[in-house]
């Protein structure tokens, strides 16, 4: 689990494909790994890795076919710059929402302008994501926890304060950039808990208006 506060800005050392699947070498910038251990986890870009070799410069991580094709790590280039964040413990504060580090599908960014000091980022969900954002609801961008500020339909509106726009790689975004989405792990959950004995058909589709009405939930 992580917070969505992230850590240090680090850079892609390497990209070693290894049997159809790759090895991920960063190197950490300012963030300590004096406490990690083989084994831990480390979110790249929201993406939940095990570091399976340390150095004093930074860590290395497998990551599999799947998550090359369904996340934005299988777009990383040697020098690029990926948001980081150790895993939380009990003592680590939680200054943004819980985090699970399993990416739900990527994002578009459509806009991005200026206002005031802040950014304003306009991003295409896909939309099949759409019914799990809501207006000032959380929302994970490339690991970094943000407040979704206005939606319509499956594109929302995120402001951007100076200090994550220096401390992430939100500066690096231009219109057309992908990103990685996960939604709060509230509504994932709760969805599935109104299905109640549906959630084990195979062929439940999720919620629809029909279903909240038949249950009381709607009009």
């Amino acid at each position: 689990m992580f917070t969505g506060i992230i850590q240090s800005v680090g850079r892609v050392l390497r990209l070693e494909p290894r049997g159809g699947d790759v090895r991920l070498t960063i190197e950490t910038g300012k963030l300590s790994l004096d406490a990690v251990a083989l084994g831990d986890s480390i979110a790249v870009n929201g993406v939940c890795l095990t570091a399976v070799e340390l150095s004093p410069q930074g860590f290395a991580a497998d990551v599999s076919r799947e998550t090359l094709s369904l996340t934005t790590l299988g777009a990383l280039v040697p020098g690029g710059r990926v948001n980081l964040e150790k895993a939380l413990t009990l003592s680590t504060p939680l200054g943004g929402h819980l985090v699970s580090g399993h990416v739900d599908g990527m994002g578009t960014l459509l806009e991005r302008h200026e206002d005031a000091r802040s950014w304003r980022l306009r991003i295409q969900a896909p939309d099949e994501l759409a019914r799990y954002i809501a207006h000032k609801g959380s929302i994970c961008i490339d690991g970094t926890s943000l407040t979704v500020n206005r939606i319509e339909g499956a594109v929302f509106e995120l402001n951007i304060v100076p200090h994550t726009v220096q401390e992430t790689i939100i500066g690096d975004y231009r219109p057309g950039s992908r990103v990685n989405l996960e939604v709060d792990l509230v509504a994932r959950y709760l969805e599935r808990l109104l299905l109640g004995e549906r959630a084990a058909d195979p062929k439940a589709s999720g919620l629809t208006l029909d279903f909240l009405a038949e249950h009381g939930f709607a009009r």
